[in-house]
């Protein structure tokens, strides 16, 4: 048995993630997570970026509040608690990814958690270079984690090989 000494084991998990990676993009975009819009798309308007999670939209002439579908960032406005690590990265991204733009909305099986909020899978508009599950999205690039709550969990399976991904690349959340 060849024993590898340090450096070359990180090399190996260097190209062993990188390899892992491309995989699990290929996976996404199978799954239609990265080059196809789904059909049965709602759309709506953000309005206001709550928190990395959770936003303010208008849909169907109703201003509503949408709680992304699998996801969990770290909190930013929860009431008597401190801003938790990466929680205003992940704010920020969503605010500068999404905010006063227009977005489609995927529902699964429920379409209100108990608060009343709606519950969607984001799509972002169509355009060559951001087409793309934002939910998925944000898992990918680190700034959030898997969080599945039955029975909404249709893209479960491909969540959690994203947040692999993202663990084993030292992506936002996960980086050292």
């Amino acid at each position: 048995m060849i024993e590898l000494k340090a450096p070359h084991q990180k090399h190996i998990r260097k190209i062993l993630g990188a390899l892992i990676g491309l995989i699990l993009t290929a996976l996404a975009a199978f799954h239609g997570l990265q080059d196809n819009l789904p059909d049965n798309l709602h759309k709506a308007k953000v309005l206001r970026v709550v928190d990395g999670d959770t936003l303010q939209i208008q849909f169907e002439g109703q201003k509503e509040r949408l709680r992304l579908i699998g996801v969990d960032t770290p909190e930013t406005v929860a009431p008597n608690k401190p801003v938790e690590h990466y929680g205003q990265e992940a704010s920020d991204y969503t605010k500068q990814a999404l905010e006063n733009k227009t977005i489609y909305l995927e529902f699964d099986v429920q379409e209100r958690d108990r608060y009343g909020r709606l519950l969607a899978y984001v799509w972002t508009e169509p355009d060559p270079v951001i087409e793309k599950c934002f939910n998925a999205h944000l898992v990918y690039e680190g700034y959030a984690q898997v969080m599945t709550v039955p029975p909404n969990v249709k893209y479960k399976d491909v969540f959690i090989m994203l947040e692999q991904s993202a663990r084993e690349n030292n992506r936002g959340l996960w980086a050292p």
